[in-house]
């Protein structure tokens, strides 16, 4: 999954610029000003770092970034789960405006800062030139050993957050148990008094329409009668008429065979006017005025009216009231259930412990190993017979972070007293102690490409030519790009890199060029003497690649 190209279009002073990247051990230099971690800033929004307007070159509308990398099986079971084409390699493009707004895509297709981060993971490691500066912040110092160790403590942060707010719940019911009695008894006794009443779900609806019916008996009863008076009487009511004109039209359809027609609509009249007939002599037959029932119906009515207007409420929505109390009461009884709360919060403590507790076994395991690790690295870093110590101390409540506190300790020297990273005087025993720590955690993670940015700030000499050999030995088995002032790491890399900066009637601009042969002697020698080549310096810088060259074919 190593780097395998980074093309910018108008990121912060660079107009245009397509570079390919090799495998091994790659460094970056160039002058002070010219850009040299403009490639590292380009990578990281590729990677899903916080967009922001200001890298947006002055003048363009917006800025575009593309990173292409190898692909592996691991990139493409996640590119085919995430929905992504999962093609031979991954390509990375990301678009920011001028007002820092950005788009992203993954293999041609639209995708979320997010899941660039979520790749950025497999993808790069990347070590800052401030990198000792985390060494003096407690939860950096944890959560370096963690990782070390290999362990995810996200879980234990989440049993936390559970057993804090149990504690708050229990806390809560315990210092509002009176309030909350008080309003259990006006629940209950409000539940009681609707219940007497028992409403029933559509019960409104059905007694006003069984009251519109009784209370306008009278009236339907008469208008039923006169209704089939009209069909059925004596004296010319509508069926008798409808069969005489029906017998009529028959009698003389031999003459006129249109009345046929006319017949069968007004057979089909009449039947329809019988089937209402027999329709009305049911209704009359079931149908009474029962003064008995609509009183109970105006009593029942009056009490679901009494108690809306007591709960300010239409009397439709009294069953829906009614079950609102209840549910309220229920969670009122669970609140007041102190033992079931503090049972609650012991269940999620014990949890909490547990996860805590495994945790505390696996950093006492690794720090020891950190500690012998880092400590051999720094031998070769200028600080012979120095011991570095990862130190574990009880805290003393428990934590999101667990049971223990994390610190650093180091010795610069031999036969001296392990003190706190921060105490340590020297700004460069910090960095070395930084960079030795990067040099060990990166031979950990899964990233193929490590990227250091000027972690060697206020190292020099033979310490420096160390630090080049063990980046060196790092791009034997990994991709590895740093960002350098130091010719002596320089001289040691595979491949030489440099930013150049200049400026035309368009405004400054930074280019990226590989460098070889004599331009790279040149280089080295600008690095070790300035802008003013001597014959002194550029032999100095022969001979450092010659003598990297003799280091790098040893075994």
């Amino acid at each position: 999954m190593s780097l395998r190209r980074i093309a910018l279009r108008d990121f912060v002073i660079v107009r245009e610029l397509d570079l390919d990247f090799a495998g091994g051990f790659s460094v970056l230099t160039g002058e002070t000003g010219a850009g040299k971690s403009i490639l590292v800033d380009a990578l990281q929004l590729a990677l899903g770092a916080r967009a922001e307007g200001g890298v947006v070159r002055e003048g363009a509308a917006r800025a575009e970034i593309s990173a292409e990398f190898d692909g592996s099986p691991a990139l493409l079971a996640w590119l085919e789960q995430a929905g992504f084409e999962s093609e031979d390699g991954l390509l990375l493009r990301r678009s920011i405006d001028a007002q820092g707004k950005s788009r992203a895509w993954i293999n041609g297709s639209p995708a979320t800062a997010t899941q660039l981060r979520e790749l950025a993971e497999q993808l790069v490691d990347i070590h800052g030139q401030h990198a000792w500066q985390s060494l003096t912040r407690p939860d950096a110092v944890r959560e370096l050993l963690d990782a070390y160790a290999g362990v995810n403590t996200q879980p234990l942060a989440q049993l936390w957050q559970r057993w804090r707010a149990a504690q708050r719940t229990l806390a809560e019911a315990r210092a509002a148990q009176d309030s909350l009695q008080r309003e259990r008894e006006r629940l209950a006794w409000q539940i009681g008094e609707v219940d007497k009443l028992a409403p029933g779900a559509d019960e409104w609806d059905e007694l006003n329409a069984s009251h519109t019916r009784l209370a306008n008996a009278q009236a339907l009863l008469e208008a039923a009668q006169g209704a089939l008076q009209a069909l059925e009487g004596e004296d010319g009511g509508a069926a008798s008429q409808l069969a005489r004109a029906q017998g009529l039209l028959e009698g003389q359809e031999h003459v006129e065979p249109g009345f046929r027609e006319f017949a069968q609509v007004l057979a089909s009249s009449l039947a329809q006017a019988q089937d209402a007939a027999h329709s009305l002599h049911a209704y009359l037959r079931k149908t009474d005025l029962d003064p008995q029932r609509l009183a109970q119906l105006d009593e029942r009515m009056s009490q679901w009216m009494s108690l809306a207007r007591r709960y300010k409420r239409a009397p439709a929505e009294l069953p829906a009231l009614l079950a609102s109390w209840r549910s309220e009461l229920a969670r009122l009884d669970a609140a007041a259930d102190l033992g079931a709360l503090e049972a609650a919060a012991r269940a999620a403590e014990q949890a909490y412990l547990a996860e805590a507790q495994a945790l505390s076994k696996s950093r006492s395991k690794a720090a020891p190993q950190l500690a012998k690790a880092v400590s051999l690295a720094m031998q070769g870093l200028g600080m012979q017979g120095g011991r570095f110590e990862a130190r574990l101390e009880p805290t003393g409540e428990p934590g999101a972070g667990g049971l223990e506190q994390v610190s650093f300790l180091v010795a610069g020297h031999a036969g001296t007293t392990p003190r706190p990273v921060g105490k340590v005087a020297s700004g460069g025993e910090l960095s070395r102690i930084a960079l030795a720590i990067a040099v060990t955690t990166s031979r950990l993670g899964t990233a193929q490409t490590l990227i250091f940015d000027e972690v060697d700030a206020g190292v020099g000499g033979a310490v420096a030519e160390t630090v080049g050999r063990l980046m060196k030995q790092l791009g034997r088995d990994r991709q590895v790009l740093a960002v350098t002032h130091l010719p002596q790491v320089a001289a040691c890399a595979d491949h030489h890199l440099v930013v150049s900066k200049h400026s035309d009637r368009a405004g400054p601009s930074s280019t990226v060029a590989a460098v070889h042969g004599e331009q790279r002697v040149g280089e080295i020698a600008r690095m070790l003497g300035g802008e003013k080549l001597s014959g002194t310096t550029l032999a100095h810088a022969k001979e450092m690649l010659s003598t990297a060259a003799v280091d790098a074919a040893k075994p």
